[in-house]
């Protein structure tokens, strides 16, 4: 297992989409690890948030910035001079997708631009990751699992939105940073939704059932037996970080894509996780909802092939279903009955969770 902090500690590290669910795990991490966090988010995205009950504004650099405004963000880049980009920021909802395709498009692909012309910008060596997601691929529902090399696509907005961002960096990696002396390196990593304590994001599971639960309110589940890749946020967190180190100390992996998802042996139902959820709480409690036509589109199987992380730099999940499912519940059970703070709660698991990859990785 990699020691993050001897990678990471006084690394100047740029995140973009730091307020997010992913974005605050990834700036408490590295803070944790002596990292000089600078974190570039529009505002906050939910309400609870993460960022906001770590109060991460107070530990972090923490700048309001629209990625889809270059001229700031390049700024920003040019005058830190980052030695990591982590670039999270997203428009990250398909629902929303159909109601503002502009914004989505705007954040998600034009974002993604504005981060590779701030690259471009950047006279030093740099090191950046810039997350995606496993909706990039066209959905065929594969059961074996999205490859790397798979056809990107998406009938739905957002889905689209990052394919089209996926499409624009392999255009930047070939017209601009393809030279022997580029001092940029750039990696893409693709994931699914994670899972995790301090996640509020409207039109999610685990979020919608937590807001219900918190309340004493029975929660009304529309599709018991889709499958969804149950990963926890520390796990695609991790993968990220060990990207990143592999990537800084070997140029070969410049512009290589790779999957961050569970290892796929079984699929879990959603009623799987709430049935395991209740063993942690006694909160937990809902209903079969007869199910009824949407207007939006929800795809029922989405999994990803992790093989190549694996074999090039020994990434894996390493949590089983039941411990995910702990993790999840116990950070909100702490958060609503008072029993700790989330700061140290956060901090708890994720020094949990190294010591679980000291034995599995």
């Amino acid at each position: 297992m990699k020691n993050f902090k001897k990678y990471f500690k006084n690394k100047k590290i740029i995140i973009t989409g730091h307020t997010g669910f992913k974005g605050s795990w990834l700036s408490l991490w590295l803070k944790m690890c002596g990292a000089k966090i600078i974190g570039a988010s529009k505002g906050i995205p939910s309400k609870p948030s993460h960022f906001k009950v770590l109060k991460l504004n107070k530990k972090i650099s923490d700048k309001r910035i629209d990625i889809s405004n270059l001229k700031v963000l390049k700024k920003l880049f040019i005058k830190t001079k980052p030695d990591f980009v982590f670039h999270f920021a997203a428009q990250a909802l398909v629902k929303n997708s159909y109601l503002d395709p502009i914004d989505t498009f705007e954040t998600n692909t034009i974002g993604t631009l504005n981060v590779l012309e701030s690259l471009r910008s950047l006279r030093k060596k740099c090191t950046a990751i810039l997350i995606t997601s496993d909706k990039s691929y066209r959905n065929m529902a594969l059961k074996r699992g999205y490859r790397e090399d798979d056809i990107l696509g998406g009938d739905d907005p957002y889905s689209s939105s990052k394919a089209s961002a996926e499409l624009v960096i392999q255009s930047y990696l070939k017209s601009y940073f393809s030279s022997r002396n580029n001092k940029i390196l750039i990696g893409v990593a693709r994931a699914g939704n994670v899972i995790g304590g301090g996640d509020w994001s409207k039109d999610r599971l685990i979020p919608d059932c937590i807001r219900s639960w918190s309340n004493n309110k029975i929660v009304k589940i529309r599709n018991p037996k889709s499958t969804r890749p149950w990963q926890h946020v520390l796990e695609a967190i991790a993968g990220y970080l060990i990207f990143a180190i592999n990537l800084n100390s070997n140029k070969k992996l410049h512009g290589e894509v790779f999957n961050f998802g569970p290892d796929g042996k079984k699929d879990y139902e959603v009623i799987n996780l709430v049935k395991l959820m209740r063993k942690y709480w006694k909160k937990v409690s809902w209903k079969i909802e007869k199910r009824r036509n949407s207007n939006f589109y929800e795809s029922n199987l989405l999994k990803l092939n992790c093989k190549k992380a694996k074999k090039f730099f020994g990434w894996k999940t390493i949590l089983n279903f039941r411990e995910t499912a702990q993790m999840v519940t116990e950070w909100y059970k702490n958060y609503y009955l008072g029993i700790e703070n989330p700061y140290k709660i956060s901090i708890k698991q994720i020094k949990r969770y190294e010591q679980l990859l000291k034995k599995r990785l």
